[in-house]
């Protein structure tokens, strides 16, 4: 592996003030009015989850329909902390809000802009800054960011295997060995796609080791001589890393120590730490269940990431491509070429299952800003560079940032199509219902304790927003009722003035022309309220 790019004629003291304007910029993007967009319907079911989890202390890894455990674990801290700091008494001090919840997410997309920071010796001052500006401001890594799912911390530990692997080759210290494999732990506790990226870096690896060595050995009629030479070269190189690290038992020894911290950690969390035996189990047999998944929903043609790439993330698509080709060009740089294949690579396992969802995403544009950052860095360091570079970078965030702030806080649930990561959202109209629900609640004087009957079969993520209610029935389907409040659809409005026309009034939203509350596309919710509450 060659030797980490020098770094360019900047200052120290000018690297820091990068990256804490980059950071900065990452954090607000990701953190300013959380609370803006109502909770998709993903994020709903996992917030359920994470009720019961911080309320209850029980969790259970189900591998039908959900992912893996640890975005609820780590979402539970803040939860947990402020119960503790309240008092087992304060039956509400569970810290549980949209905001509370989204910011763990928003957190390790912050962390994960750091982590492409601390790439500068592989990427070059140059490289690594703009690799993480483009980071900072992608509009579906900002979007995601605010989103409580599961692959904000999927792509944050992906990268941190690749992250703490370098680390350990070019210091030697064992930490980061078990942080490689920590992170590796996570990455798969994390989502069951682990079977798709982790096989990717592995290739990868390998893929750019035996392209380099295939670009340097001898081609032609060279002589048996020379090509012995090459031949023990590399064989040298080899053993002088190996040396370099400890020699062979302990590296030996020190895989051992990754494979016990690997099966310990991911036991850890799929057995909800040594409470629930059958999730260790349940955690293996996922993967053939989200194999069947993967062919039946959320269908689309193999070409559709591309095409959301470059609907949205045109600069950091271009200038992937452009790094890809200059790395496997120039193959002066061990890790671009790892990168490309690493970016392009993941791209292509994923376009090959037909199950594709905008989030996905995510997966290819950290890679991908870092290849954009390997084609910034070569452009500085040519003889316009110094001046080139930024205008590319100053061009890039012109784009990337309007598409960023139009998506994040003006178009966030528009789903026409060019706001790709605007997937079966739930409407702003939605936040509506759930004020005059809350509304509805102080005026029959009582509280949370007001009944709600939901026989609507779409209702996610009411459940989040109902959280506190201790009397609402999901019904899924017409039942009769005589609680305060009753939701149904739309295309149960006919069935419901028919049944309990005479006790319930319809409550207009004023919002739509059927006087209904937008859940999401195609799906209207309707308010019915008991007569002696709507005269209140």
């Amino acid at each position: 592996m060659p030797e980490p790019v020098p770094r360019t004629d900047v200052t120290d003291r000018l690297w820091l003030i990068g990256c804490l304007v980059i950071l900065t910029l990452a954090a607000y993007l990701r953190i300013y009015h959380l609370d803006l967009v109502p909770l998709h319907h993903d994020e709903g079911v996992n917030g359920n989850f994470l009720v019961r989890l911080v309320r209850e202390g029980a969790y259970e890894y189900d591998p039908q329909n959900y992912h893996g455990p640890s975005l609820y674990y780590f979402a539970a801290i803040p939860g947990w902390v402020l119960r503790f700091l309240a008092g087992e008494q304060a039956q509400n001090a569970y810290g549980l809000n949209t905001v509370t919840i989204r910011l763990v997410t928003a957190l390790f997309g912050i962390a994960t802009v750091a982590l492409v920071l601390s790439l500068r010796r592989r990427l070059g001052t140059a490289g690594a800054l703009g690799a993480a500006t483009l980071l900072a401001i992608s509009p579906g890594a900002v979007y995601l960011s605010r989103y409580f799912i599961h692959e904000t911390l999927f792509v944050f530990f992906t990268l941190g295997i690749v992250v703490a692997s370098l680390k350990y080759f070019e210091d030697g210290h064992p930490v980061y060995v078990i942080l490689a494999a920590a992170s590796a732990a996570l990455l798969f506790a994390t989502k069951e796609t682990f079977i798709i990226n982790a096989p990717v870096l592995l290739i990868a690896v390998v893929s750019a080791q035996i392209y380099l060595a295939l670009r340097k050995s001898p081609v032609g009629p060279v002589p048996d001589r020379k090509r012995s030479k090459y031949r023990q070269s590399v064989a040298g190189r080899l053993r002088g890393h190996i040396e370099r690290l400890g020699g062979g038992r302990w590296i030996a020894i020190l895989a051992l120590m990754a494979v016990v911290v690997f099966i310990f950690v991911s036991v850890l969390f799929y057995s909800s730490f040594f409470t629930h035996s059958k999730g260790v189990y349940d955690s293996l047999r996922t993967f053939e269940i989200w194999t069947k998944t993967g062919q039946k929903q959320h269908v689309h043609p193999i070409w559709k990431y591309v095409e959301w790439l470059a609907l949205q993330e045109s600069p950091v698509l271009i200038l992937g491509i452009l790094g890809a080709v200059v790395a496997l060009w120039r193959a002066k740089n061990s890790f671009a070429v790892f990168s490309a294949l690493w970016a392009f690579g993941t791209l292509a396992a994923y376009s090959l299952v037909p199950y594709k969802t905008p989030w996905i995403c995510l997966n290819f544009i950290v890679p991908l800003a870092i290849v954009a950052g390997h084609a910034l860095q070569e452009i500085y360091e040519s003889s316009w560079g110094r001046y080139v570079a930024p205008a590319i970078l100053a061009v890039a965030l012109v784009g990337s940032g309007y598409k960023t702030f139009d998506l994040n806080f003006r178009n966030y649930d528009n789903d026409d199509g060019y706001y790709v990561y605007v997937y079966a959202h739930t409407r702003r109209d939605f936040l509506a219902l759930v004020d005059q629900i809350n509304r509805l609640a102080r005026v029959s004087g009582e509280g949370g304790k007001m009944g709600v009957t939901v026989v609507s079969p779409d209702y996610w993520p009411l459940p989040w927003y109902l959280r506190d209610y201790s009397r609402v029935g999901y019904f899924g389907h017409m039942t009769t009722s005589t609680e305060p409040v009753v939701l149904a659809s739309e295309n149960q409005r006919e069935e419901v003035q028919a049944t309990m026309g005479s006790r319930y009034a319809l409550v207009n939203s004023n919002l739509n022309a059927t006087g209904g509350y937008s859940l999401r596309p195609g799906v209207d919710l309707l308010l019915f309220v008991r007569r002696d509450l709507a005269a209140k």
